[in-house]
């Protein structure tokens, strides 16, 4: 376990897509239904992949000034405009298939050990989401998912994306706690990097599946970390609960 004392933790705060649901099944599957109620045929995986693939670009814009805060759902749905224009098909999606695809980012399946392994965490720590999803977006993705997390911490409640320290450092601030005593999870090294330049623990939870088959996701090897594992159930393990 390292340096990491669990009796330092108040909070665990868990990065969401990719980490706690499973983004790429659960777009993919939505849009692939999506286009075929609008007669279009979609390899749905390499357009979730594409659609993701603009995330963190849109996050840096807003994080650079280089245009007026905007939630989640309003950069996905800039970047499926151009998707949809690149791609040849955006004649036939219309503003409601378009908004309905944007709200497939609300409703993502769980990873099987996620929900467990959050309810033997919070029989210790106050577990909270920390994600750059929106508020609304947040509370429905966890309500639907049957996710039993304490609250809810959005990006929209700093109005900073992660990574930036502002995004990590409204987590301690809402929660009246230090940094240190904040234990992120994820499983992107852009997050845990950007935690561990705010202060705060880390641990680096491995999916291997994240990007779906044929792609490579983050890898343990490659990340810096107080703590790696590989789901919630073992890192409840890890921290005693």
């Amino acid at each position: 376990m390292g340096k990491l004392d669990p009796a330092s933790i108040r909070v665990v705060a868990c990065d969401i897509f990719g980490t706690t649901v499973d983004w790429r099944t659960g777009v993919a599957d939505q849009a692939a239904r999506i286009a075929a109620g609008h007669g279009v045929g979609l390899d749905a995986g390499a357009f979730a992949d594409a659609w993701r693939e603009r995330y963190l670009p849109s996050l840096r814009r807003v994080n650079r000034g280089e245009r007026d805060w905007a939630g989640l759902d309003t950069l996905h749905r800039e970047s499926l405009d151009d998707l949809l224009a690149e791609r040849g098909v955006a004649g036939a999606f219309d503003d409601a298939a378009r908004r309905s695809l944007v709200h497939a980012w609300h409703r993502l399946p769980a990873w099987d050990d996620a929900a467990p392994g959050l309810a033997r965490l919070r029989r210790r720590f106050v577990v909270t989401t920390l994600s750059n999803g929106g508020f609304a977006l947040l509370t429905t993705l966890v309500k639907a998912a049957g996710l039993p997390f304490d609250c809810i911490v959005s990006a929209e409640l700093a109005r900073a994306y992660k990574p930036a320290p502002r995004a990590y450092l409204t987590v301690t601030e809402l929660l009246d706690v230090e940094p240190a005593q904040v234990l992120l999870v994820a499983a992107h090294r852009w997050d845990v990097d950007g935690a561990r330049e705010a202060g705060l623990a880390t641990a680096f939870l491995e999916r291997p599946l994240e990007k779906g088959p044929g792609r490579t996701a983050d890898r343990a090897a490659d990340v810096t970390a107080d703590l790696t594992v590989t789901g919630f159930d073992h890192l409840a393990d890890v921290l005693g609960c």
